[in-house]
């Protein structure tokens, strides 16, 4: 009778940014004092090495059979949902001796809305970290921005839950990729609302190109208006509470207590079944750029080549057929991305724009 041993895989989107793929694996290192007697991988999608496939070879050679896999990523929106299980699944048909339990996204748990909150009052150390509301100050939030409807309306209600708690006169939610409202054209209506204290607080993991973006937008802001005070809170990063967070996930995942709607493999499954969802069965088997080079530009692309029709081919040694981020309908949404055309937009998005909307916003730039 074999012995069950067990290994944990941390599956991350992967950055162009080094400082954000250091970050990631400080908080992997961060959870082995949680679990002494289990090896623990990390591995990217995407963009970074180690990627996914990677990790979880590591843990076979040291003779796991039941990996823990939990996505390091703060919402359920298309990696979460399907790149990732993808990879895990396509790992798992091909060493049908390794079990691979699948746990959920990070979502609004307690220990991450208090990760969030302290990101925020150390703007205001140490002058007001007793008070007890903010009544004269606007929070801002800033999610990432998918094509994920339900994901955009999670940064939606964190953004509710951290006003109520914390007391802030107003609040609203602004998105640095798909969606709307972008972060910039938002920064820019809010001004008119009259607080002379605005909080933006990112809720991101790690570092990297959209924060460095979210904060250039403030600072032009900033300049613009310079009877208004901008505080910039630090993204969440490796916090106790962050690492907490991932404990809980990963026990979870390992005693196989998730409910339907959040199991992510089993949705997944279900998916395929249905024709929904397809197993990129090359996803785990691609080779990350690594160039130390190629990090942090602002107007940098992927380096694979794309279509309107988001039938894309990448140069690390996979092609496939389907949306990296899957099709936005409100692509040239007014208050959205296309605010954002010629700003380091993701490529996957930027072939989605007509032609004519691209157009149009570079002409309304230049006159």
């Amino acid at each position: 009778m074999n012995m069950t041993k067990k290994g944990i895989m941390i599956c991350g989107h992967g950055s162009r940014s080094r400082a954000a793929e250091a970050e990631f694996s400080l908080l992997a290192q961060g959870l082995k004092k949680s679990f002494p007697n289990l090896p623990i991988r990390h591995g990217f999608l995407e963009y970074s090495a180690p990627n996914i496939h990677m990790g979880l070879d590591e843990l076979k050679s040291l003779g796991v059979n039941e990996i823990i896999a939990v996505p390091g990523m703060l919402f359920a929106a298309t990696h979460a949902k399907n790149d990732i299980p993808s990879v895990l699944v396509s790992y798992q048909e091909k060493n049908p001796g390794v079990v691979i339990k699948y746990g959920r996204e990070l979502g609004l748990h307690p220990e991450m809305i208090t990760a969030f909150q302290e990101r925020i009052l150390e703007c205001f150390k140490p002058a007001k970290m007793g008070q007890d509301h903010f009544y004269d100050t606007m929070l801002v939030v800033v999610g990432r921005g998918t094509s994920d409807v339900l994901a955009n309306a999670e940064a939606a209600k964190l953004t509710r839950i951290v006003a109520e708690n914390m007391g802030f006169g107003w609040c609203e939610t602004f998105y640095s990729g798909v969606t709307f409202p972008s972060v910039g054209h938002g920064l820019e209506i809010i001004t008119k609302l009259g607080y002379k204290k605005i909080v933006v607080a990112p809720y991101f993991l790690f570092t990297g190109r959209l924060i460095d973006r979210i904060y250039k937008y403030v600072d032009i802001v900033a300049e613009k208006h310079p009877e208004i005070c901008f505080y910039k809170a630090k993204y969440l990063a490796d916090q106790t509470h962050v690492i907490s967070t991932f404990e809980d996930r990963i026990r979870e995942a390992e005693a196989g207590i998730l409910n339907e709607q959040q199991d992510l493999m089993r949705s997944f499954k279900e998916r395929v079944i249905h024709g929904e969802a397809i197993i990129h069965h090359h996803h785990a088997e691609f080779r990350p750029i690594t160039d130390p080079e190629d990090d942090d530009a602002v107007g940098a692309s992927h380096d694979h080549e794309h279509s309107h029709d988001a039938n894309h081919h990448h140069d690390y040694g996979h092609s496939h057929n389907h949306s990296h981020h899957g099709f936005y309908k409100h692509i040239a949404h007014p208050n959205g991305p296309r605010t954002m055309i010629d700003e380091g937009v993701c490529c996957c998005f930027m072939s989605q724009f007509p032609q004519e909307v691209i157009d149009a916003e570079r002409k309304k730039r230049n006159s």
